[in-house]
C-alpha cells in the first residue's frame, strides 16, 4: 500500500489535471483525478482558485467530494470560503457522506447559523448522527469519537457475527477490531478480525472474545484518550458512558490529528503565541494573537528595569557591574526555559508521577548546582585573567552559581504548581518564565553586589 501511495504522489500530474478542468473535458479531468490518493485530490484542490474550485463542485458528486474533503488539512476561514461556495444543498448533502466525527470537526469551524442551515437541509439520520456529536465538549473523546463502528452480541455465534460484518463494514471507519455488547449495549468485550476470521463458525462470540476491555469516558480529555492509545499501541478505543453503554469509537487517524494539534498548542504556547498552527498572513491578525503576552512581558521588563534603577548607586560606585547584567540574566532565562522543557514534557507525557515530581525537583535542583558551580568557577577566572579583580569575579561567579539553582528550581517549580492548580502547564511559557528569571537574577546579582562593595572598592 505504501509502494502505491507513493507511485501515485510521483504521478500527480497538475498541468493535465488544470488543463483538463480548464477546458472542462469531464471524462479526462475524472479519469484523471479520481485515480488518486483523496490526501493527493485534497492537495490539489486546496491549490486552486475560486473559479477553479467552482467547475470542481460540477464535476465532483457529494459522495466523492466528502472523501476527499476528510482530508483537507485547511482552517477556520478556508472551511467557510470552501462550503460557501458550494450551493448549500450540495455542501450538506457532502456533510451527510462523511465521516460523523470529520463532519463535527468541519462545523464546529462554522457559526452556529451555519451549522443549522445544514443540518436543517440535511438527511435527518445524518442530521441526528451528527448532532449527537455536537453536544459534546470540545477537546473530550465525545467530540471526536465516530458513531460508524460495528458492534455485536455476546451470545451468538463466529458464523452470524461474519454476517453482519460483512454487511455493515462498508459503512464502517474500521473492522479490526469488532466489539461486543449485551442486550442493554452495554460493552463486554472486543475481538479482533483475525480471531473472528480463524474461529470456527458454531463457536459462540463470548468464548473467543477478550472480556477485559480498555475504554475511555466520553468526558475524557483528548489529550489523555492520545495517550492510552499510544500506552497501548490501539488502533481504535471504544468510548463509553458512565454505564458503560458503547457510544462510539475513536480512530488512530483522529489520535493523530489530535497529537498534532496538541503538539502545535502546547509549542505556541511556550513560544507565547497562540494558534501557531494557523499562518496568518495578514499582520494585524499576527499581532492581535501576539500582542497580550508582549504587553505582559513588556510591564514585567519595566519592573525589571525599575529594580535596576534602585541599584543605581551600586552601579555609579562600580560601573563594570552592569556589562554582567546581560550575561547573569541571559544565564538564569536559559536554564530556566531547560527545566521548563523537562518539567512540561514529562507533565504532558504523563510520565511524571505524582510518586516522581519530588525526584524532578531534587534533580534539577542538582542539575542547577553543577551547571552553576562549573559555569561559576569558569567566568570567576575569565574576570580575573580579564579584569585583574579577583573580588569581582567571585562576585558574579557566586551570582551565576546562585541565579542557576533558583532559575533551574522556578523552571520546574511553576509548571507543577500549575498542573497542580489545573491550569495548562504550558502557559508557563519560555518568555514568561526568562522574563521571571531576569527579575530573581537581578535582585541576586545586585543583591551580593551591594554586600561585596566594600570589597570591591
Amino acid at each position: 500500500m505504501i509502494e502505491q501511495n507513493d507511485k501515485e504522489v510521483a504521478n500527480v500530474d497538475e498541468a493535465l489535471l488544470l488543463t483538463a478542468l480548464k477546458d472542462e473535458e469531464l471524462d479526462q479531468f475524472r479519469q484523471e483525478f479520481m485515480e488518486l490518493h483523496p490526501y493527493d485530490q485534497a492537495t490539489f484542490f486546496a491549490k486552486l482558485d475560486t473559479e477553479e474550485r467552482a467547475k470542481i463542485y460540477h464535476f465532483l458528486s457529494p459522495e466523492e467530494m466528502a472523501e476527499m474533503f476528510e482530508n483537507l488539512e485547511s482552517d477556520e476561514e478556508e472551511y467557510k470560503e470552501f462550503l460557501a461556495e458550494m450551493n448549500p444543498s450540495y455542501a450538506a448533502d457532502m456533510l451527510a457522506h462523511m465521516y460523523a466525527d470529520d463532519a463535527v470537526d468541519v462545523l464546529n469551524e462554522l457559526d452556529k447559523e451555519q451549522v443549522v442551515t445544514y443540518l436543517t437541509i440535511m438527511d435527518n439520520d445524518a442530521a441526528q448522527e451528527i448532532r449527537e456529536l455536537l453536544h459534546y465538549e470540545e477537546y473530550t473523546a465525545g467530540s471526536i469519537m465516530t458513531t460508524e463502528f460495528i458492534s455485536i452480541s455476546a451470545n451468538q455465534t463466529v458464523r452470524s457475527a461474519m454476517y453482519i460484518l460483512k454487511k455493515e463494514a462498508p459503512q464502517a471507519e474500521t473492522i479490526y477490531y469488532v466489539f461486543v455488547v449485551d442486550e442493554d449495549k452495554k460493552l463486554v468485550g472486543v475481538i479482533s478480525l483475525r480471531d473472528l476470521i480463524v474461529s470456527d463458525d458454531d463457536t459462540m462470540i463470548s468464548e473467543v472474545m477478550n472480556d477485559r476491555v480498555v475504554s475511555v469516558s466520553v468526558s475524557e480529555d483528548q489529550e489523555e484518550v492520545a495517550r492510552t492509545m499510544k500506552d497501548y499501541n490501539f488502533l481504535a478505543v471504544p468510548v463509553v458512558d458512565f454505564q458503560n453503554h458503547l457510544l462510539g469509537i475513536i480512530t488512530v487517524d483522529d489520535i493523530m490529528d489530535v497529537m498534532d494539534e496538541e503538539a502545535s498548542d502546547d509549542y505556541s504556547k511556550l513560544a507565547g503565541i497562540s494558534d501557531l498552527d494557523k499562518v496568518d498572513r495578514n499582520p494585524f491578525g499576527a499581532a492581535k494573537k501576539r500582542l497580550p503576552w508582549l504587553v505582559i512581558l513588556l510591564f514585567l521588563g519595566m519592573f525589571t528595569a525599575s529594580l535596576i534603577g534602585r541599584f543605581e548607586d551600586t552601579l555609579n560606585q562600580k560601573a563594570i557591574l552592569a556589562v554582567f547584567i546581560p550575561l547573569i540574566a541571559g544565564m538564569a532565562g536559559n536554564s530556566g526555559t531547560q527545566a521548563l522543557a523537562v518539567a512540561v514534557r514529562g507533565i504532558a507525557t504523563g510520565d511524571l508521577e505524582e510518586e516522581s515530581k519530588w525526584k524532578l525537583i531534587i534533580r534539577e535542583a542538582g542539575t542547577g548546582l553543577i551547571t552553576g558551580a562549573t559555569c561559576g568557577v569558569l567566568i570567576t577566572i575569565v574576570i580575573y585573567l580579564w579584569q585583574g579583580d579577583l573580588v569581582l569575579g567571585f562576585l558574579v561567579g557566586l551570582s551565576i552559581l546562585t541565579t542557576l539553582i533558583v532559575a533551574t528550581l522556578a523552571g520546574s517549580l511553576v509548571p507543577l504548581l500549575m498542573h497542580k492548580m489545573k491550569i495548562d502547564p504550558a502557559v508557563a511559557s519560555g518568555p514568561f518564565i526568562t522574563t521571571i528569571n531576569d527579575i530573581i537574577s537581578i535582585l541576586i546579582y545586585f543583591g551580593m553586589a551591594t554586600m561585596f562593595m566594600s570589597y570591591l572598592n
